[in-house]
């Protein structure tokens, strides 16, 4: 009985400590779009406009690579520099097929500094181990993503996540898709 607790207490602690450090802070959907229909592109681009080329293609590789229900192509296979007009550019989307784009950008990192107390432990026989406290400066990154109709000129999603003290940019990537795939299966705009 007595194992049974701690193999379950212990099991709570590896779920707590291995919990993802990104979720959703706020989404919008669009109010004219009826719930348990299915997003309605066929063909969309995924543009993720970040500071150096490698992690843009990293980000939308993965982005693609998780989008199965519509043919997602990345930008940076697409676009070419002198893509400056945004009115042509999309009228050249619409020649090519695509129907949708998917818009994620960082949009801001928080900077925040918390103060851990030192700790005291008495011993035996008069022995007393003690730590110092410390501070630690935690990160937090805002993602803004954006799901848009290029048919109907408009915005039909958008959410935004937070992640703590990302380690990498492959992992926060990955649990960002998955807030927002979990987030868009819940108001029924993608089936799982």
């Amino acid at each position: 009985m007595k194992m049974k607790i701690i193999l379950q207490l212990s099991l709570a602690g590896l779920m707590i400590a291995c919990s993802a450090s990104t979720q959703i802070t706020k989404s919008w959907t669009d109010p004219s779009w009826k719930s348990g229909s299915t997003m309605p592109f066929k063909k969309v681009l995924v543009v993720a406009p970040l500071k150096d080329e490698s992690s843009r293609r990293i980000a939308e590789d993965k982005i693609v690579a998780a989008i199965k229900m519509v043919v997602a192509v990345p930008s940076y296979t697409y676009m070419q520099p002198s893509d400056n007009d945004e009115g042509k550019l999309e009228a050249r989307l619409l020649k090519d097929g695509f129907d949708g784009l998917i818009l994620i950008r960082l949009t801001d990192v928080n900077k925040s500094v918390s103060y851990t107390p030192g700790t005291s432990y008495g011993g035996w026989y008069g022995y007393r181990y003690s730590s110092p406290g410390y501070y630690s400066q935690d990160q937090t990154f805002y993602v803004e993503t954006n799901f848009y109709s290029l048919e109907q000129k408009k915005l039909l999603w958008s959410g935004t996540t937070s992640t703590l003290n990302p380690e990498s940019l492959d992992k926060s990537l990955d649990e960002i898709i998955i807030a927002i795939r979990t987030d868009l299966v819940q108001k029924g705009l993608i089936k799982q």
